[in-house]
């Protein structure tokens, strides 16, 4: 079962592929997205990255949680789905 992740503090010039090969370095990724401003076409500085597994993501958390990525300290957090909001 898949797990996704929150990535907050991106450095807005980070592209998806880069992120996905961040977090790649501790599992498999089925999927990075960086969240876009429709108006702007700008980053708006977080996103998602899932991961195929829930030891994949807990080594990706543990190991990026607070460390410099594109010149920025990422922060990383599980998720919350949206049925967990409702």
């Amino acid at each position: 079962m898949s797990v996704t992740l929150y990535v907050g503090n991106i450095s807005y010039t980070m592209k998806e592929d880069e992120l996905k090969n961040a977090f790649g370095q501790y599992g498999e990724v089925v999927s990075a997205k960086i969240i876009i401003d429709k108006r702007t076409g700008k980053s708006k500085g977080y996103g998602f990255v899932e991961m195929a597994t829930d030891s994949a993501a807990e080594e990706a958390l543990t190991n990026l949680n607070g460390k410099e990525l594109s010149g920025r300290n990422v922060k990383v957090n599980k998720a919350n789905s949206q049925a967990e909001q409702k």
